[in-house]
């Protein structure tokens, strides 16, 4: 099942560590057939206001997408983000294709 990289960052500054950053990344992605889905980009807010960046991921499995996180060519360029902004990161499985939003009911009550 499609895993993503998702990242909510914010206070993003642009110095030559993000230039480096976003230079490298590409390149970290390959291995693990990471592609970008969304990276930052104008939005058309439809209810509230998000005025930061949203950045999605996908890879084959949830499995490639910890061992790209983890992969040392990463974890080299992990800092230079870390230190241009601030934001929060995490990793989730996608849903089947057949997905129906009442498939969630069974784990939201208690039994």
């Amino acid at each position: 099942m499609t895993a993503y990289a998702v990242a909510h960052l914010r206070n993003i500054t642009i110095n030559p560590g993000i230039i480096d950053y976003l230079t490298g990344i590409d390149a970290t992605l390959a291995p693990y057939d990471g592609r970008f889905i969304i990276h930052g980009g104008p939005k058309d807010e439809l209810e509230g206001r998000f005025a930061d960046d949203l950045i999605v991921i996908a890879f084959p499995d949830l499995a490639a997408a910890r061992s790209w996180y983890r992969s040392a060519a990463y974890q080299a360029l992990a800092s230079l983000r870390t230190q241009a902004a601030d934001g929060d990161v995490f990793l989730i499985d996608g849903v089947d294709p057949d997905h129906k939003a009442t498939d969630i009911i069974a784990g939201l009550i208690a039994v």
